[in-house]
């Protein structure tokens, strides 16, 4: 359970999460960047270091590069995550316990914990998007959430699906919150498996994206990942992170770039890592970068933990006064 607090003065434990794929929107962060200059000259840092107009792309300036293509979505997340993660360092002196980040997230996250220059970072989940979309580019793929069943239940009803036809591939991606698994892999396994839901009286909903994360299709691409890395310094964590793969912290750096590996093919452990927070007396966490799905899915949790997003430049407000209440 979440610490409760014993005394007005003290001090409260909080957590920063950053999203992934599936929060970008076109026009995302303008009003951030009318009130922060931050902000542009972090995308700009970005865009000279990728050699194109990363700010176009998420303003819908860019008619070659679509915001919703992975190897332009990963980038523009991950720069506006670390864009207001400066301006809350700046203006609201931020000092998280814990950091986690979901699936392209927790680059955001390492980036801001000190393990992976910003530079390097952008680069680096640009390249990775590449490597995706390569790995599974003549083949039809899909995701899908499924609503109303537990993890057990989804990892079973996939199973079966693989050892009933040979052909279909479909394995859970996301165990996102109670009740609510994303499943990934070829347009049949995912089909199969989405027919199996509504036999059972449950719910499934159509993903709108490029490529099938956190499944076996994307091993040629955890592969190349790999070569990447090894061209990327890593530090030491200066906050500990959460990482997807075991819902752990690890401070070794091979160690975390092996978890980066393995997460690109197999599930994100989102759900532990919001119980792993909560076990780690985490009261409360802001949600740092576009949107608002970490914060939503936070209401879903069996370990629930009070979550505010930065979805508007206006909740800066609502954190400082948060911040403010619980004496940090």
């Amino acid at each position: 359970m979440v610490e409760q607090l014993s005394t007005p003065t003290q001090k409260a434990r909080y957590a920063v999460i950053f999203p992934g794929q599936g929060s970008q929107t076109i026009g995302m962060l303008k009003d951030w960047a009318e009130t922060y200059p931050q902000v542009l000259l972090t995308f700009k840092e970005a865009s000279d270091g990728l050699g194109f107009d990363l700010w176009a792309v998420c303003q819908g300036e860019d008619s070659e590069r679509d915001l919703d293509d992975t190897a332009f979505t990963q980038p523009a997340l991950l720069t506006a995550s670390i864009a207001i993660w400066r301006v809350l360092v700046d203006q609201l002196r931020i000092s998280p316990c814990y950091l986690a980040g979901h699936s392209l997230g927790e680059y955001s996250a390492l980036c801001a914990s000190g393990v992976i220059g910003f530079k390097d970072a952008v680069r680096l989940v640009h390249h990775r998007g590449q490597y995706m979309f390569e790995a599974v580019k003549d083949q039809d793929t899909k995701m899908s959430a499924v609503l109303g069943l537990d993890d057990e239940q989804v990892r079973l009803m996939c199973e079966q699906v693989e050892a009933v036809d040979d052909d279909a591939i479909v394995s859970p991606a996301n165990f996102n919150a109670v009740g609510q698994v994303v499943i990934a892999g070829n347009a049949l396994g995912v089909d199969l498996a989405n027919e199996q839901v509504v036999s059972l009286g449950n719910r499934s909903v159509a993903l709108k994206v490029s490529v099938p994360s956190h499944c076996r299709l994307m091993q040629p691409a955890s592969e190349k990942l790999a070569e990447e890395l090894n061209n990327i310094t890593f530090y030491p964590p200066k906050i500990p992170v959460i990482q997807n793969r075991y819902a752990r912290v690890e401070a070794d750096t091979h160690a975390i770039k092996q978890a980066l590996i393995e997460q690109l093919s197999m599930p994100v452990m989102w759900s532990a890592t919001q119980n792993k927070l909560a076990d780690k007396h985490v009261h409360f966490q802001i949600e740092c970068g576009s949107g608002n799905v970490l914060t939503n899915l936070a209401k879903r949790q069996a370990e629930k933990i009070t979550t505010i997003a930065t979805d508007k430049v206006t909740k800066i407000s609502e954190i400082q006064q948060l911040l403010t209440e619980n004496n940090v």
